[in-house]
């Protein structure tokens, strides 16, 4: 969410069975005529919401540790106005080189600690609200839960209704985690020793509070509400081609007279891996501009004091080109971010709702409760 995130590459990054169409861990029971109140499928935790939410967290926290020397670069690249000289392949292997060579690996991993915390916070936030929108958006839409040939009940989504979902569920997160991507920003803009070297999550936050105020820790707040079309569109297109995916699949049991699991079934991480690159490659390509005006605006730098500056002067710098700085950087770092994100995201989801049907920390939920 990059910002990420993002981060999202999230990126937020559903198992197989948790936020597909068609296959997800939103479907529920259909009543029957003994007991006289439906449940909804078992989960792990007291909700699954919460499974999903929890789910994000350890994607989020995964993909960070992996992935943050580029997101470092990625941040720098966004903020500065030198000229990229040679090939992108290039420059990130130079800025590599000589960020090692000159702080040596914890100059690679600097910043470390905020970005962990703004990436699982923004994950696991992010598919908690995912969630529970999704059932609130079926619940006002008849025609969104569909009879299983098992008698059960499924939420399945129109495209309109995952764009929705995801862009309130974006927008939400948004509001609740800016103040940790500001502080991110400044320190991965600043160097040891610098004004904005606050060098702990809590420092920044404080100072920036003190010195700035509130809108401060804000800063950029209205045009990331605008980036959620980033998100919007990378979840919207990941449902479609994992309803696609689940469909392929069913039809392939069918074929070979394998029995079709509701609920308990997913696709392989290849599987999630190329639906999750070809939907942020969609989303990124028509929404980065927005990133690097954002960071510039929260880079503290007194050259982009606000949007319409900031727009004036990298149009005047760089060009068009200028819009996309750091976006081949971005791809590499985002990609495998959002693959990692979403391939572990979709695999504990989908073992947290197994081992909730098989015992363990067990829970059942009335249909009508918000879940």
């Amino acid at each position: 969410m990059s910002s990420h995130a993002s981060s999202s590459a999230g990126t937020s990054p559903c198992s197989s069975t948790s936020t597909s169409p068609s296959y997800s861990s939103t479907s529920f029971t259909t009543q029957t005529s003994t007991p006289p109140r439906t449940t909804r499928p078992l989960s792990f935790l007291p909700s699954p919401v919460l499974d999903h939410a929890s789910a994000g967290l350890v994607a989020g926290c995964i993909a960070t540790l992996f992935t943050h020397p580029l997101d470092l670069l990625r941040t720098r690249f966004q903020v500065s106005s030198t000229p990229i000289r040679g090939g992108s392949g290039r420059a990130i292997w130079s800025a590599l080189v000589d960020t090692k060579r000159r702080d040596g690996w914890t100059g690679l991993y600097r910043g470390l600690g905020p970005n962990v915390v703004g990436n699982i916070t923004g994950w696991g936030l992010y598919f908690m609200w995912y969630e529970l929108l999704k059932r609130r958006i079926a619940k006002r839409d008849p025609a969104s839960v569909h009879v299983t040939p098992n008698g059960g009940h499924e939420i399945r989504l129109s495209p309109g209704g995952y764009l929705l979902a995801s862009a309130e569920a974006s927008a939400c997160t948004a509001v609740m985690t800016n103040p940790l991507w500001v502080v991110r920003v400044r320190i991965f803009a600043s160097r040891p020793g610098d004004p904005h070297d606050y060098g702990s999550l809590h420092r920044g936050v404080y100072e920036i509070a003190r010195t700035e105020g509130i809108r401060g820790l804000y800063k950029g707040g209205t045009f990331a509400l605008i980036g959620i079309s980033n998100s919007a569109l990378q979840f919207m297109a990941y449902e479609q081609l994992k309803h696609i995916g689940f469909e392929w699949k069913r039809r392939r049991h069918e074929r070979q007279g394998r029995p079709w699991r509701e609920g308990q079934e997913k696709l392989s991480n290849i599987e999630y891996i190329i639906m999750s690159a070809t939907s942020k490659l969609t989303a990124l390509s028509i929404t980065y501009p927005h990133q690097v005006i954002r960071a510039r605006l929260q880079s503290h730098n007194p050259l982009y004091p606000n949007i319409p500056t900031i727009i004036r002067l990298t149009y005047k710098q760089s060009g068009m080109r200028g819009f996309y700085r750091g976006l081949a950087t971005n791809m590499i770092r985002v990609l495998p971010a959002t693959c990692i994100t979403f391939v572990v995201y979709e695999n504990v989801a989908w073992a947290l709702r197994r081992w909730g049907r098989e015992g363990g920390v067990v829970w059942r939920h009335e249909e009508d409760g918000e879940g």
